[in-house]
């Protein structure tokens, strides 16, 4: 999978979010900056994407988005849980309409038969409230990235245009 359609995806994002005037932050740990990357890929995107944060490690999920330690330690940095909670907080400290985080095992290591490589949760999160999905990638730690960024901007697409245009409900 090439990054351009997913260029194509940010671009389409781009427009109903500046068509709609709603921000956008992210949340990403396998994912690695990837999604924030593929937004500012377009020209324009400053009109609306608020920033990120890369949140690797379990001390950075706590100390930086405060994903609160208890959900780390009883459901691990890649659950629903957790994806939910950084899509919360992305939202939350960047003061954004529509936040999306992505969590996950990219490979060739980390996965455990609980817990495969590839497996990945996409959420985000406005003030609506959320919605999380689960993935397990087949790919390679390359091609589960790229399709872990695919899905989280296809959730803020779909996202985006569920609402309603600004000034009307």
């Amino acid at each position: 999978m090439a990054a351009d359609p997913l260029v194509a995806l940010a671009e389409r994002l781009k427009g109903y979010c500046l068509g709609r005037g709603l921000t956008v932050a992210v949340a990403e740990s396998c994912t690695g900056g990837l999604v924030g990357h593929l937004i500012t890929e377009v020209p324009g995107s400053s009109g609306y994407f608020l920033g990120g944060l890369i949140v690797y490690s379990d001390a950075a999920k706590d100390a930086l988005l405060g994903v609160p330690a208890e959900v780390l330690a009883a459901h691990g940095a890649v659950s629903a849980q957790t994806a939910r909670a950084m899509a919360e907080s992305a939202r939350r400290l960047l003061a954004a309409d529509i936040a999306v985080a992505v969590t996950g095992i990219a490979g060739p290591e980390g996965g455990s038969p609980a817990k495969p490589v590839g497996l990945t949760y996409v959420a985000i999160a406005d003030a609506s409230g959320g919605d999380v999905r689960r993935h397990v990638w087949p790919g390679d730690r390359a091609a589960n990235k790229l399709a872990s960024a695919q899905s989280a901007l296809e959730m803020l697409l779909a996202r985006v245009e569920d609402l309603a245009p600004a000034g009307r409900s």
